[in-house]
Formats: structure tokens, sequence, C-alpha cells
């Protein structure tokens, strides 16, 4: 039977202490066409709060309760966190000018964590140039960290202003979490809730691996693994990534390669899904009764060979129509058409999404009626962008 609980825990038995987060992302790129010098994104437990651009210059809160929060706090800003930020930017700025040329992107990631049982904090700064690593702040001693030897030049700058250093650690152990707090405050319904996911065993062939498919669940700090005799198993095992669904759940999938596993034995396997901050886990049993799949719907190959088959036939026939029509047109029946480019671009901007659109559909609906077997909701990402600095 596919395991299906959805239960929402505010504040009751079996729910542990979480640790909190309140980050920012702050990402500047001048010189960019399109796109503003610099961004900020802000989260709360991995939810997006805001939204601040160089463009619009105003902070766009993206949850409801956070409308609330700064209609209830207009003389809110993240002016602190971003303070620094901007200070570390200009300095930044200012050597790779002397340094390199060309267009480079700059990141900050700063913000803290808050234990709600042990009332611990945390703080953290980490500024990245071009993808990689390049300066930190080391809570401990308030002074910068050169990843490399290109940061050494801003790292003295930024250690000679002492009052930036202690802007920094005070914002990052003690503004920082007050914000976290009160955001929690707000936004405790939305955030802190637990929500378990849809569980299923889904299989595209009997030789596939079982995939162990779960959806539905929040918030995205969860773990799912296939264990055996009560051990989880770390060979034979293919870890999915956790995605966002469009209601704002999330889903992951883990597959176990069973070719060597003996029907008898299948009784000894479980997937296991864990939610964060909840003891109770989600167990379901390796189980051929209860695991999804297409099995037997072939797809009718003989037939598409035959209609293949017709219409070439076809094709043929009003081919030879025509050319044996255009033996006997006359010449003065034959117009010439001339196209200019600027003619084709026109089409293309009047049509050629259109075109695209009922290709994409037709495309599509193909697809689904030759594609054999059961795909599972979830696809893996076998592209890559370009390296997640901060992940």
């Amino acid at each position: 039977m596919e395991t299906l609980i959805f239960l929402l825990l505010l504040g009751i038995n079996g729910v542990t202490g979480v640790t909190h987060t309140l980050k920012y992302f702050y990402t500047a790129s001048p010189g960019v066409s399109n796109l503003p010098e610099f961004l900020v994104v802000g989260q709360v437990d991995d939810v997006q709060i805001t939204y601040y651009d160089s463009d619009t210059r105003r902070t766009e809160p993206k949850q409801d309760w956070m409308k609330k929060f700064t209609a209830d706090y207009p003389q809110y800003r993240e002016i602190d966190g971003l303070t620094v930020a901007q200070k570390i930017y200009n300095a930044r700025t200012e050597t790779a000018k002397q340094q390199t040329e060309g267009l480079h992107v700059f990141q900050n990631m700063f913000g803290c964590e808050w234990d709600d049982e042990t009332d611990e904090v945390n703080g953290y700064y980490r500024n990245g140039y071009d993808g990689e690593d390049f300066i930190t702040f080391d809570l401990k001693t308030k002074t910068w960290i050169a990843a490399n030897s290109e940061a050494l030049i801003t790292k003295q700058k930024l250690d000679r202003d002492k009052a930036l250093a202690d802007q920094t650690h005070i914002y990052l152990t003690q503004i920082c979490p007050e914000w976290l707090k009160e955001y929690l405050k707000y936004g405790r319904i939305s955030l802190q809730r637990r929500v378990y996911p849809s569980v299923s065993l889904l299989q595209t062939s009997p030789s596939s691996p079982v995939s162990c498919h779960a959806t539905g669940f929040y918030p995205d700090r969860a773990t799912m693994f296939w264990s055996k005799d009560g051990e989880e198993l770390h060979e034979d095992v293919d870890h999915g990534e956790i995605l966002p669904n469009q209601d704002g759940t999330f889903q992951m999938t883990v597959d176990l390669d069973i070719s060597s596993v003996k029907p008898e034995d299948w009784t000894r396997y479980d997937c296991v899904f864990q939610l964060y901050g909840v003891k109770d886990d989600i167990i379901t049993k390796l189980d051929k009764a209860v695991i999804r799949s297409n099995e037997g719907s072939e797809f009718p190959v003989g037939l598409v060979v035959g209609v293949i088959a017709v219409l070439i036939l076809l094709a043929v026939c009003i081919a030879g129509f025509f050319i044996c029509r255009a033996k006997i047109i006359p010449v003065n029946h034959i117009v010439k058409y001339s196209y200019t480019a600027s003619d084709y671009e026109e089409y293309w901007e009047k049509d050629g999404l259109s075109v695209a659109q009922q290709i994409y559909h037709a495309s599509t609906e193909t697809a689904k009626q030759q594609t054999e077997g059961f795909k599972p909701a979830v696809q893996r990402h076998h592209l890559r962008t370009v390296k997640r600095w901060g992940r």
C-alpha cells in the first residue's frame, strides 16, 4: 500500500529542537547588460523572504507574513549586513581594476543560526569572486581570512578598518539573531510547519532499479535512504537531489539496484524517510505488490510501422502528382518570389513563437504516446550549471 501521511506538527510531542537560519545572498555583476549591478536575496530557514536590487532600490517582501512584518516595522532595513558587503565589494572592485580586466561576479553570503532549544547562536560571513571563495570573517579573532593570494590586498584594507570588524561581529552575533527571532514570530505557522510526504515505490521495468519517491514534504531538510535489516545501505544506491514542487513543498528520490537481491530477501529491505526535527520516520518495505510500473503496456510497434509506410506511399503519390502537373504549367504562369532578410525577420517576430509552440505541443503528444515504461515524476539533473558557490 502506498504510504500517504500528511501531518502538521506545530509544537506537539515528537518535535525536537531546530536550528533556524537567516541568510543573505549578495551578488554584484558590474558591467553586465540587462542585469542589476547588484541584488540581494534574503532567506529564513531556506525560504526566500525578501528581494532587493540596484534598479528598484527597494526591498520587496516575498511572503505574506513578511509584508505584515515590514508594515509593522517601517524602519526595517538589512542595513548592517549590506554595509559590510558594500565595503568589501568596493575594496575588491578597486583591486580588480588594477589586476584584471573584463566582467567579474562578486558574491557575499552572510547570516546567522539560532538553536531554539539551547539558544546557541552562530554567524558567518563569506565573500566569493568569480565563483570561488575569496575572503571570510573570523568571529573569534574579528579578522579577515584570505582564501588565496589575490585576496591579500583586500584583507589588508579590511583589517585596517577596526570599526567594520566590530560592526560585522555585532551584526552576526546579536542583530542578525534578533531579526531571525522576530521573523519566526511572524512566519511561525508557515516556516515551522512539518508536513510528511507521500512515499511510493516506482520501477520502469523488472530489471531496472526500484525508486523510492517521496513528494509533498516540508521543509526541505529531510533525508531518505535504503536499509537492509535496519542498517543503512551505501552500495547499489543512487541518491537524487531534493527538488521543489510548485506548491512550495519538496520531493526526492533514492534508487536501489535490485539486480543482486534475491526474491526471498526483499522483505529485508526498507526505504526510510526522515524529516528534520521530527522523531517518527516513514518506513516503506520493499514489496513487489506495491511497486508502481507500466509493465506490460507495450507500444504497438507494428502499427506504427504500418502507418509510416502508408504515409510514405501517400507522400510519393502527392509528389508524383505535382511533378506531372509542373510539366504542363506554362512558363508565363510561374511566379517568382524574392524575400529579403527583413521579411523573414518580420515573419519570425510575428509567427515564430506560434510555430515553435505548435511543434512543442505536437512533439509532446507524440512523446506521450511513444514513451515506453513508467516515468517517475522526478527527473535527474544531468545538466549542471556553473559551480554553485556557497553550497
